[in-house]
């Protein structure tokens, strides 16, 4: 008896099925690692990256209903690196950035973006008069913020200017005809050390840096809550005595 065994030259015809099963195998054993921890999800890049900011926290975010439209109240607390704080002193201007959304949930959609608003800050050290200059304006102004701020402020010292930096009261994002009843809203808050605004030299060497990395996210849905009523004014003692 005779055995004769057949060798093919090129692969066999079924061989484009063994690659479909070959990958399909890969595939199901990267997503059983990942599910192992053996390799690293999104959610363990995300806090990586989180890791490498400098430490800010958001310590306050109320939004409130008024009769013309729907304001913001936030507060951001961080600390001012030294080498941040030195580059002030030479007459470097910081700008941070504050970004706010507002989404109309859609199910059969993504989320619908309903309203938007910006600011631009920013901090400046004036030699002459040791003194910190703030510029608040609306929109992402960048370097020409000084010449349409809508607030300006000097201040004697650098924790002063910060604490008006830090802090945002009745900033209005929304208007009430933006806010649909019956339907739930998200609210997105960005507040950042805008790098980008820096002089073209400084941006090369402090890129990825810890310390210069300033910024903090947060997304929650939109609670709003009834406007706090306007104190009245106290009447002065000789207005009293008329």
């Amino acid at each position: 008896m005779v055995f004769i065994t057949q060798f093919w030259k090129s692969a066999p015809p079924d061989s484009g099925a063994r690659r479909f099963f070959a990958s399909s195998f890969a595939v199901l054993a990267m997503v059983v690692m990942l599910w192992l921890g053996a390799v690293p999800s999104a959610r363990a890049v995300s806090i990586a990256y989180a890791a490498n900011a400098a430490t800010a926290q958001l310590t306050q975010l109320r939004t409130e209903r008024a009769d013309d439209g729907v304001y913001l109240n936030a507060a951001v607390a961080f600390e001012l690196p030294h080498v941040v704080e030195d580059a002030l002193l030479k007459g470097i201007a910081l700008f941070f950035v504050i970004e706010v959304d507002v989404y109309r949930d859609r199910w059969y959609w993504t989320d619908q973006r309903v309203a938007s608003a910006a600011r631009t800050v920013r901090l400046a050290y004036q030699p002459l008069t040791r003194r910190w200059r703030v510029n608040i304006g609306s929109g992402l102004n960048g370097a020409s913020l000084g010449l349409r701020a809508t607030f300006n402020q000097n201040y004697d010292t650098l924790p002063e200017a910060m604490s008006a930096i830090q802090r945002v009261t009745r900033w209005k994002v929304a208007e009430l005809s933006d806010i649909r009843s019956g339907s739930e809203h998200n609210l997105s808050f960005s507040f950042k050390l805008d790098l980008s605004q820096l002089p073209r030299p400084f941006q090369i060497g402090v890129a990825g840096q810890r310390d210069w990395s300033i910024a903090v996210e947060s997304a929650q849905p939109l609670l709003l809550q009834t406007a706090r009523p306007a104190e009245p004014a106290k009447e002065s003692p000789a207005e009293a005595a008329k």
